[in-house]
């Protein structure tokens, strides 16, 4: 029998589980851990919440959780209740999905100032993450800043313009609606280094701009490259340029009936965050050039306005003590999944947060390949049963996925109408839940 521990149960720790089903059927006993007393990580608190068909693959891990040889762990977090030597000592291998949860700062002078947010902080408010849930944004003030040229700046961006009718249907939580309906906001401008070649955001995500009831998209058509140009690219971004030349076609009299203009700002590198009374009132910005494929400062420095800023530039994995980590790439150090014998990492913790959700499966198929070649039987450790009795002794409450369903059902029948469920978004409540 082989006893496998994955800490993490988000698509990549999902995927390796059932991974290691299929690779060992009857003779595997899989333990996925998860701080959270809830499982799925991204696709519960990263996923845009106006998105609920991408959240629907959760069906699937919950498929896989539901073999007698997977167990969810939840409400336990390695390095802190348990340790990595100790689940070494009990598991044949270890393997970290535990994504990457913290954003890649800027490092600018005013990044500290009130009112200015990462996207997995800001994200995680929305989506009700217990970590963030206080965060309280101040929506109340015009002009909001979104740093980066991705989809997750699509995402932030078109959940502060939306109208509480569009967002019927999502489980946004109810203490963002309530701040949402509040809101100011009257543009968001969407800040890029480089030019519209060289965007990471895809069709799907561009085009959901176009339906806004009270928003519009705006392009500079001066920021647009000649459209022969585009014959270079390939398909999916040849498809989002032309959205957003689409963009760049619609008429001034559009924007001035539209409360809220989503503006993007290519070209613009910021430089700094300026403050007013201790909270963010503008970003300083560089116009860029692009040479070479990377965006150069040309000296010329302008200020946009900005009462609220969230940046979208990338996350990071979380150091464990005693697991080598790469603080560069912000993630494990490893060899190719490989981080020392017995440990293994998947998904973004092993390769960075690139890939979609569906990267994620070939990971995880591929670090079991390693993992059986690795282990062979087994060693006769204790796995699940050792685990078990260590809990017990240090009092550690395990959520089981039975339980889990327990807090599923509570959110469930919590829901406001129109909504798929509402969300517990602090771990005392999800506990309370059970009892």
């Amino acid at each position: 029998m082989r006893h496998i521990a994955i800490v993490g149960s988000g698509p990549a720790g999902y995927y390796t589980a059932e991974a290691a089903g299929k690779q060992w059927g009857e003779d595997v006993r899989v333990d996925v851990f998860d701080a959270l007393p809830v499982p799925y990580g991204l696709i519960r608190t990263g996923v845009a919440p106006d998105h609920q068909s991408i959240k629907k693959v959760s069906m699937r891990y919950e498929k896989t959780a539901l073999t007698a040889n997977v167990r969810f762990v939840g409400n336990v977090h390695v390095g802190t209740d348990v340790s990595v030597a100790e689940l070494q000592q009990l598991y044949d291998a270890v393997i970290f999905a535990t994504g990457a949860p913290y954003d890649r700062e800027l490092g600018l002078e005013g990044e500290d100032l009130a009112n200015v947010f990462g996207s997995a902080a800001f994200v995680g408010w929305y989506n009700g993450h217990p970590n963030f849930a206080g965060l309280g944004p101040d929506l109340s003030g015009k002009h909001a800043v979104v740093v980066g040229m991705g989809n997750v700046a699509l995402d932030v961006a078109r959940i502060l313009s939306k109208t509480e009718g569009e967002m019927e249907g999502s489980d946004i939580v109810l203490h963002a609606l309530e701040a949402l309906r509040g809101s100011n906001v009257e543009t968001v401008t969407i800040l890029g280094r480089r030019g519209p070649h060289q965007i990471m955001m895809t069709p799907k995500e561009l085009g959901e701009l176009m339906q806004l009831e009270r928003a519009s998209p705006y392009v500079d058509k001066a920021d647009l490259p000649p459209p022969d140009d585009d014959a270079i690219l390939e398909p999916g971004l040849r498809k989002s340029v032309t959205l957003l030349r689409d963009f760049a076609a619609i008429p001034e009299s559009i924007h001035g009936e539209t409360p809220i203009t989503i503006e993007f700002d290519f070209f613009a590198n910021p430089k700094s965050f300026k403050g007013d009374g201790g909270k963010v009132s503008a970003v300083e910005v560089e116009r860029t050039t692009i040479e070479k494929g990377r965006a150069v400062g040309t000296g010329e420095i302008y200020d946009v306005a900005a009462d609220l800023v969230v940046t979208c530039i990338g996350y990071r994995s979380s150091p464990i003590e005693g697991v080598p980590f790469d603080e560069r790439a912000g993630r494990f150090a490893n060899d190719e999944g490989r981080i020392l014998p017995g440990l293994y990492c998947v998904g973004w913790a092993k390769r960075g947060p690139t890939g979609t959700i569906g990267t994620n499966r070939p990971d995880g198929y591929g670090v079991v390949e390693l993992v059986a070649e690795d282990i062979g039987e087994g060693s006769r450790k204790a796995g699940r049963e050792g685990f078990d009795e260590l809990a017990e002794k240090r009092g550690i409450d395990i959520v089981k996925f039975s339980d889990w369903q327990k807090i599923e059902e509570a959110e469930i029948a919590a829901a406001r109408d129109g909504s798929p469920r509402e969300k517990f978004v602090d771990i005392e409540s999800m506990i309370a839940a059970l009892r």
